[in-house]
């Protein structure tokens, strides 16, 4: 028995000696392989990964943002699995850096997997394309279809082809809700609304069943702001009259029928394409403007991503004592708290502001905001933070994309200096609460509630109950002040009387 101890102990020896250097050997082949990526990183040339004389395939992917949104599956170790999304910053980077590359020689707008960009966004690439054509490069833009934002970066380029079985779906903008008064009264829910104005029309799916008419007045206004630079724009660059564009899409059953259903020929016709090609034919007309591939049968391209990654340092330097301008973005709803990427925590935003008016090497601060609004309090957090920067000596910048509304103004209102787009949503100045009580739901059930409690306000905002007189009278004292609290940190911002 003693030797069959002794045996099993030599065995169990040997294979835990087995397995300690099966680690060290892993071990050592990820350091080594560590070590190889670095050296790649530092030394190779990455001149040699642009064809010479080669098209660069604009490819956005997902929607365009300002900042991406970061969640379990998106971060810095694991990658953007999670998100379909681009970052604006990174496609204008892309086009300005080939436009001064000896080696780009055309750009080619691929933009079937675009999706959703704001028209500040579109007019940003816009520029940044319009800067490439000035260069002297070609700019072609092919796809089966575009859709109306695909179309407007489309239209930017020197050739714009579709396939023989494709169109241009142009359809204006609009703003359509769905409004729940009916179903609520139906379900028994109630809803109690406490708002200031006329215009902060955000609870009216709540209140009504159509919109209102001031809230059409006000939203037809900024829409047609916004569709009358689109026509503009589009216009201007295909040599088109603005009306026409209207007549494509309002008329488009007539105009259809004249060119026997043939979508892309009704393209065609009306001056949006300059052809119908095949991709194998597009494929040829590339060949013959910037060369052959020989190893891969297609022309001579680079992809966006990859030439991203090819001009942007892998390791950005710093230059510690150089001063510096922080550029901090705040981008979607504006919550309490600390918040990921993609979302504006109050806390969390503050904290960056305090940073750079703490950092002596940061001589400014630019906010860039695309944000329809959201916490009162939150903005109100960081609105404070960025007049202390002001106040402290540092410029404070606000930049707005697409959206800056609501709470996004708020915060913009104690900046030295408000910079929007032509296309820019912004004002919104108003404030509003609201919450929902269940109990002639839960009634209509046989389900009742009932107690005691030891002050007036005991059963505050139990949603099982009706709602307490007391709330009723203190929320809406609490948003009139909100709102007074708004009106007066905008008109002090900005120099204006209250009025």
């Amino acid at each position: 028995m003693k030797g069959l101890m002794s045996k099993f102990h030599r065995l169990l020896s040997v294979f835990w000696e087995g397995v300690s250097a099966f680690r060290r050997f892993i071990g050592n082949i990820l350091f080594l392989a560590l070590i190889i990526f670095f050296i790649s990183i530092f030394f190779l040339d990455r001149d040699r990964s642009v064809p010479d004389g080669s098209a660069l395939i604009f490819s956005p992917f997902g929607n365009i943002v300002e900042q991406k949104k970061e969640t379990v599956l998106s971060n810095q170790l694991l990658g953007d699995i999670a998100t379909e999304e681009t970052l604006l910053k990174d496609i204008i980077d892309v086009i300005d850096y080939a436009k001064d590359d000896h080696r780009i020689k055309a750009l080619v707008l691929d933009l079937r997997n675009m999706r959703g960009a704001g028209p500040s966004k579109l007019q940003d690439i816009g520029a940044a394309l319009n800067r490439f054509k000035d260069s002297g490069k070609i700019i072609i833009a092919c796809g089966d279809y575009f859709n109306q934002r695909q179309y407007y970066l489309a239209a930017h380029a020197d050739k714009i082809y579709i396939s023989p079985m494709g169109g241009v779906i142009l359809n204006g903008y609009g703003l359509y809700r769905a409004y729940y008064k009916s179903a609520l009264e139906k379900l028994r829910v109630q809803f109690h609304v406490f708002k200031v104005g006329t215009y902060k029309s955000a609870l009216e799916p709540f209140l009504r069943d159509d919109m209102s008419e001031e809230a059409k007045e006000s939203n037809l206004a900024w829409l047609n702001v916004l569709w009358g630079a689109y026509k503009a724009d589009v216009a201007a660059l295909r040599g088109l009259d603005p009306s026409s564009i209207d007549d494509y899409i309002n008329n488009i059953p007539a105009h259809l029928a004249k060119a026997q259903g043939d979508t892309a020929a009704l393209a065609l016709n009306h001056g949006l394409v300059d052809g119908l090609k095949t991709r194998d034919e597009v494929r040829q007309e590339m060949i013959g403007l910037v060369g052959e591939d020989e190893d891969s049968g297609t022309y001579k391209q680079i992809d966006f991503y990859d030439y991203l990654n090819i001009n942007r340092p892998f390791l950005k330097r710093i230059r510690p004592n150089r001063p510096k301008v922080a550029i901090i973005v705040a981008k979607g709803i504006i919550l309490d708290g600390d918040q990921p990427a993609g979302t504006i925590g109050g806390d969390s935003l503050a904290d960056l502001i305090r940073q750079a008016r703490e950092n002596d090497k940061i001589k400014s601060v630019v906010l860039r905001i695309d944000s329809g609004g959201g916490s009162a309090f939150a903005s109100e957090i960081i609105r404070r933070e960025l007049e202390l920067t002001s106040r402290s000596g540092k410029p404070v910048i606000v930049s707005m994309g697409s959206i800056a509304a609501s709470g996004g103004y708020w915060i913009a209102s104690a900046a030295d200096e408000i910079w929007a787009s032509p296309t820019t949503i912004t004002g919104s100045i108003g404030i509003f609460g609201a919450f929902a009580t269940f109990e002639k739901s839960l009634a209509s059930l046989g389900i009742h509630s009932d107690g005691v409690g030891t002050t007036k306000l005991a059963d505050a905002f139990d949603p099982s109950r009706p709602i307490n007189p007391l709330v009723k009278d203190v929320m809406q004292q609490v948003i009139e002040q909100g709102y007074r609290l708004f009106i007066q940190r905008v008109a002090h911002g900005r120099n204006m009387a209250p009025e």
